[in-house]
């Protein structure tokens, strides 16, 4: 990953992991805007963009408008900004969409990063005015995408590997559901043909053999319509001994084929499963986050007000 961490070098992180993990870090700020730029990186991108919307909020502020105050939310799962009174989430910007953070090294109050939106895919830098905690706020930021990247790595190949397992399953599981239906109806097709034809034989059987008047009928074992001893589940078959008294062998029977199923598919072993491919939901958002992470968060301190038009907002 390409971290450009290079201003953090001498310092550590301000807030512990389990911070950002399982809760997240509060900033209160004015929220400047946000505008589409052209690249995910670069000191001049942000420069040009801080410019942009600064120059729009004094037009505003002329026409008596005030900065927006928000409410931020550092931690691992991304950057939320909300409205401070109703909570009412305004922007949610995911860590691996964010590219790079830069705060003013002359105003300490300004800072801004650029993300990209999950919507349109266009590279969008924020810009907020933190009452002169700028330099915290990339840092938190920084230190988020760290511990989110970390347990990117930590957890997301176990996961990958159970949505393979998962999505080679459905596979698996649609194939046969699908199999399994045209075997029934097949066979339920058939079975109605053969139980027609055995009417039909049994009917001309009765014809026939239909004795004629006055002559004397001899009860036999009744056969089926292929002259042989219906099978009856009530009395089973004995089998009766050889003739030299010993018992007779056991059946020979050749051995199953246990490469394949009942339909002749390869029976599913969860343990050999080899590699599934994922459904495109799943395939999408995993390339996604593996693209953000392997660009990295550049973190970048700089000089914002190069002109009288750059002043105080």
């Amino acid at each position: 990953m390409n971290r450009a961490f290079n201003r953090k070098k001498d310092k550590s992180w301000m807030h512990t992991p389990e911070a950002l993990a399982k809760h997240y870090i509060p900033y209160n700020a004015k929220f400047l805007g946000n505008t589409e730029v052209e690249a995910p990186k670069g000191t001049e991108v942000v420069k040009d963009a801080v410019r942009k919307l600064k120059f729009q909020r004094h037009i505003k502020k002329s026409e008596g408008q005030k900065i927006p105050k928000v409410e931020l939310q550092i931690s691992i799962y991304g950057v939320k900004i909300l409205d401070p009174k109703t909570k009412d989430v305004q922007h949610n910007c995911q860590l691996h969409r964010i590219s790079f953070c830069a705060d003013d090294k002359t105003d300490k109050r300004i800072f801004t990063f650029i993300c990209k939106d999950s919507e349109s895919n266009k590279h969008l830098c924020y810009v907020f005015d933190s009452e002169k905690c700028a330099e915290e706020i990339t840092l938190t930021i920084g230190q988020a995408f760290d511990l989110a990247y970390k347990k990117f790595l930590e957890s997301g190949g176990k996961d990958v590997e159970t949505r393979k397992q998962i999505g080679g399953l459905q596979k698996r599981v649609r194939r046969w559901g699908a199999a399994l239906m045209v075997s029934i109806q097949e066979l339920e097709t058939e079975n109605a043909e053969l139980k027609k034809q055995l009417q039909e034989l049994e009917e001309q059987l009765m014809i026939a053999h239909v004795p004629p008047a006055g002559s004397v009928s001899v009860k036999l074992q009744s056969t089926d319509v292929f002259d042989m001893v219906p099978f009856s589940t009530v009395t089973p078959l004995v089998p009766s001994r050889a003739s030299n008294g010993c018992p007779p062998p056991p059946p020979t029977s050749l051995p199953p084929d246990m490469s394949k199923d009942l339909f002749g598919a390869e029976p599913f072993d969860p343990f050999t499963c080899g590699a599934a491919d994922f459904p495109p939901d799943i395939q999408s958002k995993l390339d996604e986050m593996q693209e953000g992470f392997k660009m990295g968060l550049t973190m970048e301190g700089t000089v914002f007000s190069l002109d009288p038009l750059d002043g105080r907002c």
